[in-house]
């Protein structure tokens, strides 16, 4: 971990971030940008933010989950509620190019908070609101998170079209990707401001979001209107598609054209599956999915993990040994902080030849930066104590 003094190299270097989010959402989004260069100003309430207690971790205040997602950030925690505590916040929001948000639009409108009184502040903001649903609908004050978002975006109907129960899948993918989503246009907008100096407020509905992720390729060819097929895409839908046993392990085998299944089937004693017409033409493998990966994964028995492998890369076909979680976490390389102690570090994954992006502040305690970021938004030590004696300001 690079100490917080160092030079910031990534491409977001000199752009404020002011985040007033919570679990895991926007928190994910903002840690991008914060490695990716911005300087983030975390808003949590005096308790803390929820991520800081969502499973196990070292210390209190510090799970595992949040040693990496609150990186790169400055905490302060003040009372929103309090006239002062509004007040000081839209002083630090005077001083920052970005300000993100997951309160709905109800909650945020009643503390004073909403885009209109940030603009007053700082006409050139890119504010971005991201809720369950959109401002415009019936259910725009309707509280939505992960589990809700992941069902009313149809992932529980893929499970039932696998021949399943309906179910959710076992990662807060919705949160993942509207993160991802909230930092791309957050960029886009940064980008915008650049060329013509105008901000702009920004929307992301998460259900709106997760539907265009579902129907990307679920729509299929029930895109066409009228409907050329039923929704799914058959491939995707097998519960055979899965990780597949070899004789000492599992794999991932995906043969993607027709020379693959030839080599494999001849490899693995089937040379009677290799003429078979289920492999003729994509549409064909397409539409035999469930066959074809029973079908490999009888050969895949007949030799360990290592010598399919080796097969594999011989003969181009994509394939990889099925990884543990433990496995993975193995991987990771292992840092101190300064409170929890030694923790294992999820690099940043984005690769820049003249931007790196960083991870230049452990995860902040509770508050930790409040005087700072305070006294950086033109405030004196006697305010600040003021602020400090009132419980609208928390420090450590």
């Amino acid at each position: 971990m690079t100490s917080e003094t160092e030079d910031v190299t990534g491409p977001l270097a000199g752009v404020r971030v002011l985040d007033l989010s919570s679990v895991l959402m926007g928190p994910a989004a903002t840690r991008t940008l914060g490695d990716l260069g911005a300087d983030v100003i975390f808003v949590e309430p005096a308790k803390g933010d929820r991520n800081r207690t969502m499973g196990s971790g070292p210390v209190e205040e510090f799970s595992g989950i949040a040693l990496n997602l609150l990186r790169n950030k400055r905490s302060i925690a003040v009372d929103l509620k309090q006239p002062r505590g509004r007040q000081a916040f839209l002083d630090i929001a005077a001083t920052c190019d970005v300000m993100i948000t997951n309160l709905r639009p109800g909650p945020l409108r009643r503390l004073g908070l909403h885009y209109e009184a940030v603009r007053d502040v700082r006409n050139d903001i890119v504010f971005c609101r991201a809720h369950g649903y959109p401002s415009s609908s019936e259910q725009a004050n309707a509280p939505a998170y992960d589990d809700i978002i992941q069902s009313a975006s149809g992932v529980g109907d893929l499970f039932r079209r696998m021949g399943a129960e309906p179910m959710l899948l076992p990662s807060l993918v919705a949160d993942k990707v509207c993160g991802l989503t909230i930092a791309n246009s957050v960029v886009a907008a940064l980008f915008h401001r650049a060329q013509t100096g105008q901000g702009q407020c920004i929307e992301i509905p998460m259900v709106d979001v997760m539907r265009a992720f579902v129907l990307t390729e679920h729509g299929s060819g029930a895109i066409s209107e009228p409907p050329v097929a039923d929704a799914g895409y058959a491939r995707i839908l097998t519960p055979e598609r899965r990780p597949q046993p070899t004789a000492d392990g599992w794999i991932n085998i995906l043969p993607y054209d027709h020379s693959h299944y030839v080599a494999l089937f001849e490899a693995g004693g089937r040379p009677d599956l290799a003429a078979d017409e289920r492999f003729a033409t994509p549409i064909e493998r397409v539409t035999h999915s469930d066959s074809l990966y029973r079908d490999v994964a009888t050969v895949l028995t007949q030799r360990t993990t290592a010598d399919w492998l080796s097969f594999c890369e011989e003969h181009g076909i994509p394939a990889t040994e099925a990884a543990t979680l433990d496995e993975l976490i193995d991987q990771l390389p292992i840092d101190e902080h300064p409170v929890a102690g030694q923790f294992r570090v999820i690099p940043p994954p984005e690769q820049f030849s003249e931007t790196p992006p960083s991870i230049r502040r452990p995860a902040p305690g509770i508050g930790e930066h409040g005087r700072e970021i305070l006294s950086e938004a033109g405030y004196d030590t006697a305010e600040i104590d003021g602020l400090i004696d009132a419980g609208v300001l928390t420090v450590p």
